[in-house]
């Protein structure tokens, strides 16, 4: 039981003996006391002080009396500040804590609790390789599940590889037209790398066709449009002149788009996905020829990082199913047909808006599949939630999928829960893979490698190391820097990646953490004789001593409390407290040559469960920590 669980409890008990009231332990709200009052935590009065009919003062004065009297052993000191009880923690409890878990590696994990989570993410395309976004997307799901075995949980990491569709067939039509019979192997470039680069290639014919459309569409000319267009396109084209602002570039954007969807390329492009969607064998066999190159240079990338899956699904094999059940929809009154033949349901009720299930050309969009999978996933692991780890722009296609899997009354539904997640932007602003301007995941890990062996080597601390360990450390510090820079905001929020920044060795950084565990190690190292098992007996703790003690015992609560918020940032911003706390404390307190031996024990455990705390919490974060530095 942690400490904040331990006084619920005390609180509970004192407060059926004094008043009769059977308080629910869970309801006493219990913070750290501010820096400013005397004490350890402060228990709010104010829910207790109407139904007991007490003052605040009064009250606690009573309680925090009986506390202290009733429990020595976790309390030895009050005060009371109008509707706030200080408490301050025995020295004793502190010891005891630091004897019974300075040498406990499964210090901060939960018990097996029998409830069972999947987590989705990557979710990549096969016409380009993974990007900074994809990395923040990997780093977040690997994270989530690792936080969410902590805690006990059965976790199942999964991957849905966005393997069929339009943008498929944007790259593979590119390579039939400008390929000229080039491979991976015949160019000497990686295999997702090579077939992005046709997307890019794609784009650029698309750009070429659009414009004499859109010089069309200037002078009133639709003749390139097709007849489910053009309605739309011409009732934007009369309302363009009386626009201005935000509201002329939606339609200028909706016309390009209308424009990039009437060229010849577009058009080869969807017959492409058609002749797919039959099973045309020719189509077929350069759709798996090109898909494999992708695959290949994925598995490097995700073995470089350290993302791992337990099951991958590809949408190839998911959007029949989803088929299946728009048609199911459509008999239940869920879903409608309209003229064309495309199928719809209408959310309008809902707060939302009406969205296609099913083109009218009998193709499927992403949400067929999703729906589908949504099932299949459910079928196969039974799991209580089922988490997409997903960017912020997708917000309303998962509000729309739960909804629709909640209306066709699937059991997957109510376990649909999406982890809604900022983009990742540039000192250059947005990256764009149309434009081919993304930040490439390879290059970055290479060049963060890079920069984190100049750094090192600037700060000259690595002489006795060889090649092979330096290449390593290198390898440890690059990507821990990178991961810890992804992973140290809060998901919900947009950032800004500055590379130079998240390597440095000061600051709120992956590698100042590192360092932190490395020195610790090296202290640890020193003392021959090691940590003995005998219980610390150090006289008074120093204050810098116990902040060390005080925060190593909230790293329970604090992996409960990331896998409750989805959220690995509480775990960065927790284990860069830790590490600054140690550094305070080390500067002014030795350890080898503390003041007596009890004191060299006490300190020699601090600095134990400190790494420990440290390499547990950076491992949750898929962080690697050095033994030296």
């Amino acid at each position: 039981m942690g400490i904040v669980a331990a006084i619920q409890s005390a609180v509970h008990q004192q407060i059926k003996l004094l008043y009769q009231t059977d308080f629910p332990a869970a309801s006493a709200l219990v913070n750290e006391t501010k820096p400013e009052f005397e004490g350890d935590y402060t228990v709010v009065l104010f829910a207790l002080v109407k139904p007991l009919k007490k003052s605040p003062e009064g009250l606690g004065q009573e309680l925090g009396a009986q506390l202290v009297a009733a429990h020595p052993e976790l309390f030895s000191a009050f005060n009371v500040i109008k509707g706030f009880l200080n408490l301050s923690i025995a020295e004793t409890y502190w010891l005891q804590f630091l004897d019974q878990h300075a040498a406990n590696a499964q210090f901060g994990y939960h018990p097996a609790n029998g409830q069972k989570v999947m987590v989705e993410y990557s979710s990549p395309n096969t016409n380009k390789p993974l990007h900074l976004g994809h990395l923040r997307n990997n780093f977040l799901g690997w994270s989530i599940a690792e936080i969410a075995k902590a805690n006990g949980f059965d976790v199942v990491k999964t991957c849905i590889v966005n393997d069929r569709g339009v943008h498929i067939c944007k790259s593979m039509l590119a390579w039939q037209r400008l390929g000229n019979g080039a491979t991976p192997e015949s160019t000497g470039i990686k295999g997702d790398h090579f077939v992005g680069d046709y997307y890019v290639k794609f784009e650029n014919l698309l750009k070429e066709q659009t414009a004499p459309i859109l010089e069309k569409f200037s002078k009133n000319d639709t003749s390139d449009v097709d007849a489910s267009e053009l309605p739309k396109l011409t009732a934007i084209l009369n309302k363009l002149p009386e626009l201005s602002g935000d509201k002329k570039k939606e339609a200028e954007d909706e016309i390009k788009e209308i424009a990039r969807n009437s060229t010849e390329a577009m058009r080869a492009v969807r017959q492409m996905l058609i002749k797919w969607e039959q099973g045309d064998l020719e189509t077929m066999a350069l759709w798996e020829k090109m898909n494999s190159w992708v695959y290949e240079g994925f598995n490097a990338t995700y073995k470089r990082i350290g993302s791992d899956f337990d099951k991958t699904y590809y949408e190839s094999n998911t959007y029949l199913l989803g088929k299946e059940l728009v048609e199911s929809g459509l008999q239940k009154g869920v879903f409608y047909a309209k003229e064309d033949g495309s199928v719809w349901i209408d959310l309008t009720a809902d707060g939302l808006d009406e969205k296609i299930v099913r083109r009218k050309d009998g193709t499927s969009v992403y949400i067929t599949q999703d729906i589908g999978l949504a099932v299949q996933k459910y079928e196969e692991y039974k799991s209580d939630q089922s988490i997409y780890v997903v960017g912020d722009e997708q917000n309303y296609h998962f509000k729309v999928l739960k909804l629709i899997a909640q209306k066709l009354q699937l059991p997957s539904a109510d376990g649909i829960y999406h982890l809604s997640y900022g983009m990742v932007e540039l000192p250059s602003g947005k990256m764009k893979s149309r434009e081919g301007t993304v930040v490439d995941a390879d290059d970055l890990i290479a060049e963060m490698v890079k920069i984190s062996a100049a750094k090192t080597e600037e700060l000259g601390k690595v002489k006795d190391f060889n090649e092979a360990e330096l290449a390593e450390l290198y390898d440890t510090l690059g990507l821990g820097a990178l991961k810890f820079f992804l992973l140290r905001v809060d998901p919900k929020k947009k950032m800004l990646f500055n590379p130079e920044e998240s390597i440095e060795f000061q600051g709120f950084t992956g590698p100042f953490i590192q360092y932190t565990h490395a020195r610790i190690k090296s202290i640890l190292r020193k003392e021959e004789s090691g940590i003995t098992g005998s219980a610390v007996n150090s006289g008074q703790l120093f204050p810098l001593e116990k902040s060390v003690i005080t925060l190593a015992e909230q790293f329970p609560a604090i992996i409960a409390q990331a896998n409750a918020e989805h959220n690995p940032s509480v775990i960065a911003n927790y284990i860069f407290r830790v590490a600054q706390t140690f550094n305070s404390f080390y500067t002014e307190h030795s350890v080898m040559n503390a003041e007596s031996a009890e004191k060299k024990q006490l300190r020699l455990k601090l600095a134990a469960i400190t790494s420990q705390i440290i390499a547990t919490g950076m491992k949750l974060l898929g962080i690697k920590v050095p033994e030296r530095m």
